[in-house]
């Protein structure tokens, strides 16, 4: 099962774990219920880094790339609950892109995921998504895992929200990989080599890369919070 929709929002952040139980409590029972009660949103996924850290990875699946500049969205992001405004200044080293989805094949949930942030090298954009959807062709079949997934961040024509002022502003990635899987060494692995810095910029990405291995917290649709 590919990405439900076109779009997606990709966020990392890391939450220190004083305040940790709190933010799951608030992100799985009042902020799902909310973001996923906007049209276009199509199902809400959460990890959490695999060795233990502090490092959370959420992406929303969007019907389309419109969704993120949709009257409804913005008007949540511009008035947040008080329990959100309380948990905002929590999300530290915030990186949030709005991405479309250039490609997608397979499992889209599974028990861990495998982030890797990158930049093109200009010029090798087409090379660069070519040779990843090749990747993702092998994953599909690979033991250990069951998809991979392209995304690209496109900066929308909207100001900055009052949440992102709460947090102090966001960063953003330019690519995204996402690998998924059911086995974390068969991730590790991945990220060694088929994703490893030198792979990824032979395929045509900038040095720079980073990558992340995260296990699934939550999931769920709208359905599944109606």
């Amino acid at each position: 099962m590919s990405l439900m929709g076109k779009a997606a929002l990709a966020m990392w952040w890391d939450v220190t774990s004083d305040i940790r139980g709190e933010f799951e409590d608030w992100h799985s029972h009042e902020h799902y219920r909310e973001r996923l009660g906007i049209p276009g949103f199509l199902r809400a996924n959460r990890w959490s880094q695999t060795d233990g850290g502090e490092g959370v990875f959420q992406m929303y699946e969007l019907e389309d790339y419109e969704v993120v500049t949709s009257n409804a969205y913005l008007e949540r992001l511009n008035a947040p609950t008080p329990w959100s405004t309380k948990m905002m200044p929590h999300h530290r080293n915030m990186v949030r892109s709005q991405c479309r989805v250039l490609e997608t094949g397979g499992g889209s949930v599974a028990r861990h995921a495998l982030t890797v942030r990158f930049s093109s090298v200009a010029g090798k954009e087409e090379a660069l998504r070519k040779s990843l959807r090749s990747l993702i062709q092998q994953l599909v079949v690979r033991p250990g895992c069951v998809g991979g997934h392209v995304l690209r961040h496109e900066t929308p024509a909207i100001a900055m929200t009052k949440e992102q002022i709460i947090r102090g502003g966001d960063r953003t990635a330019d690519w995204v990989f996402l690998a998924m899987g059911y086995e974390e060494q068969a991730l590790q692995q991945l990220a060694q080599t088929n994703l490893s810095q030198e792979a990824m910029v032979q395929r045509g990405a900038q040095t720079g890369v980073e990558s992340m291995l995260y296990t699934l917290s939550y999931s769920t649709t709208p359905a599944g919070i109606a």
